[in-house]
């Protein structure tokens, strides 16, 4: 039984040594090999550690890449969910939003989404400094969980959808393009009124 369970672990550390790495248990299968990353807070912990998990899963991340991740926005707040009267403690949910844009060739947007983490903790007025210490610890571990998201909204990305998904944005930014065109040339095709002349007495 020994030599057994020694053999399956000598097998499982030769594998993980090769790179291989069980469908579904890591986020190893994303499809975009090259991509721009940006934020609002270009020094916050969440762009840095998306970069660094895109970077640990073979992704080139770099300046001028073919597509452009920019995360638009993130807000954290909190609310007071319960109170407890006597020992001053409360009950507080910690929301962390992240807004998001994929672009494409010429800046064009090829979709945006929300991403939403929601968790309770408890905060209690006896001990301030260690309430403190768990929601910095429950922020972080939110920090986590966006992370982890967003890595695994990008695994389901194709180059194929994003191929068409650029493809519409140019068929609409070219529809655009021929409506203010036309505007402008039926501004100018229609005859400017001269100002009134007023008769001298």
């Amino acid at each position: 039984m020994i030599k057994r369970n020694l053999l399956v672990m000598g097998l499982a550390v030769m594998l993980s040594a090769c790179g291989f790495q069980l469908r579904g248990t890591g986020a190893n299968d994303l499809n975009i090999r090259e991509l721009d990353l940006s934020a609002r807070n270009a020094y916050g912990d969440t762009v840095k550690q998306l970069r660094t998990a895109l970077e640990n899963n073979g992704v080139k991340v770099y300046s001028g890449a073919p597509y452009h991740l920019v995360l638009t926005n993130e807000q954290d707040t909190q609310r007071a969910a319960t109170y407890t009267g006597g020992t001053r403690s409360a009950e507080y949910e910690l929301t962390t939003v992240v807004s998001y844009v994929v672009q494409g060739l010429n800046n064009a947007e090829l979709l945006s989404d929300t991403l939403e983490v929601h968790k309770m903790y408890v905060h209690d007025g006896n001990n301030i400094t260690g309430s403190d210490l768990e929601a910095q610890r429950v922020r972080k571990e939110m920090r986590n969980n966006v992370v982890q998201g967003l890595m695994l909204r990008l695994q389901q990305l194709t180059p194929a959808q994003l191929d068409e998904l650029q493809r519409k944005a140019d068929l609409r930014a070219k529809a655009e393009a021929e409506q203010m065109e036309a505007a402008r040339r039926a501004q100018d095709a229609t005859p400017q009124q001269s100002p009134m002349e007023v008769p001298a007495n």
